[in-house]
């Protein structure tokens, strides 16, 4: 059996036991059919299943557990992480490239800059370590190019973009910075303690993009879409903080917690007829100026 082999065989397994505990038997004969499917051998004895499990621990931090019981093997539930869901996504994205490699009208990919995801590990490593970098920066909204020294404290990602979050030293500013847009990047080796504990998580608890906080009002909104888009906000939440008062056949009515952002009215407004803002005023006069706007230009 080959290395690739033997991690394609490491994939299925833990999607197998994505959709539930499963017997070895059960993982055994998934692993037959996909053997078939996509013409490799992923055979394995017991013995060999249980070296399998731990490589699967070691390489992917993915803990697979045998319940005496029910005898049925489990993914940890401790392991349902973010980040372990994210890692699993990423390995079938790359599971499907490899069998659709060989067909490049299989996959149709969404025509997209590069999202300078290359600087990922830098980046990770600068913050981790609490080392300063410099790097230049271009404005969506400005043809001047700068040059940033600042102290990188998080990523975060937001409709498909990566963001650093860190204190911009030329003013003591914690600020986001598009992966796409930063250049150059350097990491210097002079060390900084960062001005309190900066959790990211607390820091956009009632955010809705990448907008900060600073200067914003927290307000309880309520809104109230029409049914079928309403299913569409049940299965996606717009926030963490969504709650469902109204779900029935005319409507579906939620309430949120968020700041009220620039990110969070372009998103309200993206709904159009289909969505109808019950609170707060504010929110509802910066609708009403937004549509009235767009339509004078018709």
């Amino acid at each position: 059996m080959t290395k690739r082999e033997s991690v394609l065989r490491f994939i299925h397994i833990m999607n197998k036991l994505r959709t539930g505990p499963a017997t070895f038997e059960q993982i055994d004969a998934y692993l037959l059919r996909h053997s078939e499917l996509q013409e490799a051998n992923f055979n394995m004895s017991k013995r060999q299943f249980q070296r399998d499990l731990k490589d699967i621990e070691s390489i992917f931090e993915i803990e697979i557990r045998y319940d005496f019981k029910l005898k049925v093997y489990a993914i940890n539930e401790d392991e349902n992480s973010e980040i372990s869901k994210r890692r699993m996504e990423a390995l079938d994205v790359f599971n499907a490239l490899k069998i659709g490699e060989s067909s490049s009208s299989s996959i149709h990919f969404e025509k997209r800059k590069p999202q300078g995801t290359e600087n990922f590990y830098g980046l990770l490593h600068a913050i981790k370590n609490q080392l300063q970098i410099t790097f230049t920066y271009q404005k969506y909204w400005e043809d001047t190019i700068t040059h940033r020294t600042v102290e990188p404290y998080a990523l975060k990602e937001f409709r498909n973009r990566w963001y650093l979050l860190a204190n911009d030293l030329k003013d003591q500013q914690v600020k986001s910075f598009a992966f796409d847009r930063l250049t150059e990047l350097e990491i210097t080796k002079k060390r900084f303690h960062p001005s309190g504990n900066f959790d990211v998580n607390e820091h956009y608890k009632f955010c809705f993009g990448i907008i900060s906080p600073t200067d914003h009002e927290l307000k309880e909104v309520i809104l109230s879409f029409d049914a079928t888009q309403g299913k569409y906000i049940k299965s996606l939440p717009l926030h963490e903080t969504q709650q469902v008062l109204v779900d029935d056949e005319n409507e579906v009515r939620i309430k949120l917690n968020v700041y009220q952002t620039h990110d969070f009215l372009m998103e309200i407004l993206m709904y159009g007829k289909n969505v109808k803002v019950i609170q707060p005023e504010s929110l509802i006069e910066s609708l009403k100026a937004n549509y009235l706007t767009a339509l004078n230009q018709y």
